[in-house]
């Protein structure tokens, strides 16, 4: 019977691992439904439209946050223009200075100036969504396959009209050929030259994914081995302590102290990744 509940157990914590990873159609508040110790599930309104799923997902709720969070903020610190800015407006305009000298300008030239609004703007959204994620019963909307893969979308969309727009399509599609090769060799390089416009962005896309999907992940996998290892080391402080007893007896009174000391460190340790644990992971 304890075997059978253990196993029950672990595979609750994994389908809760997943689904806190995974989109859902609702999302969870504290303190919403008196059937769970920590937290509710409150449904989202479905939507469809000729025969298209448009349901408003949990993903969706935190990109609509982000992006309000960012106006809002924004509108704050730059509601009253000042020669030098101070508070919040200090912090941005920081953060907007260095991408602008040290990351767009350098790589894009004075062109990339009538960028910059585009590029500002998919930095802090991204920026925003993934903070959000550390926010408890939140999610990492940058976690989703879907939301990455439209932004994907959107930067390939402006930098092909950049390019079209810059060189005239016929210019544009023969800056994609190197000069000077054969045209035997044309066959080959128009395919991977194509292939190779379409995998930027796509690559952008898996890797902000990836990189989300395995930091939550791997956070959750630790906090789930806090609970499953939790007793490991008093078992090893008590043994320890025996040992030490049995070689040395005159010297039980100075390894009890020791023993219980540590002992309390590590139920201290223990206790606060239980805490982060019921936070994290058990509110399914």
């Amino acid at each position: 019977m304890a075997g059978d509940t253990q196993a029950a157990d672990a595979a609750n914590a994994q389908v809760d691992i997943i689904g806190h990873i995974l989109d859902s159609p609702h999302i969870e508040l504290p303190f919403v439904d008196f059937h769970h110790l920590l937290a509710g599930k409150v449904s989202l309104p479905s939507l469809e439209l000729f025969g298209i799923d448009l349901s408003i997902t949990r993903h969706v709720v935190i990109m609509w946050v982000a992006s309000i969070l960012l106006i809002v903020l924004m509108l704050r610190a730059f509601r009253k223009p000042r020669t030098v800015p101070s508070g919040l407006a200090n912090f941005f305009e920081a953060i907007v200075v260095f991408l602008r000298d040290e990351v767009v300008l350098p790589i894009m030239g004075e062109d990339g100036k009538k960028y910059l609004p585009f590029l500002l703007t998919l930095f802090f959204f991204i920026l925003f969504c993934n903070l959000l994620g550390l926010v408890p019963y939140s999610a990492a909307a940058t976690g989703n396959i879907s939301v990455t893969a439209g932004l994907a979308l959107c930067s390939f969309l402006v930098m092909l009209g950049a390019g079209i727009a810059n060189n005239g399509l016929f210019g544009y599609c023969k800056s994609l050929i190197p000069s000077g090769v054969p045209p035997v060799l044309l066959i080959i390089l128009i395919p991977v030259e194509l292939i190779g416009l379409l995998v930027k962005p796509f690559a952008l896309c898996v890797r902000l994914f990836a990189n989300m999907t395995g930091g939550h992940v791997a956070i959750l996998v630790f906090l789930g081995l806090i609970s499953i290892l939790q007793s490991l080391g008093i078992g090893l402080l008590a043994g320890k302590a025996l040992e030490g007893v049995a070689r040395q007896p005159e010297a039980v009174g100075d390894i009890r102290t020791n023993m219980i000391l540590t002992a309390a460190l590590v139920e201290g340790v223990a206790l606060i990744g239980e805490v982060f644990c019921l936070l994290i992971v058990l509110t399914k």
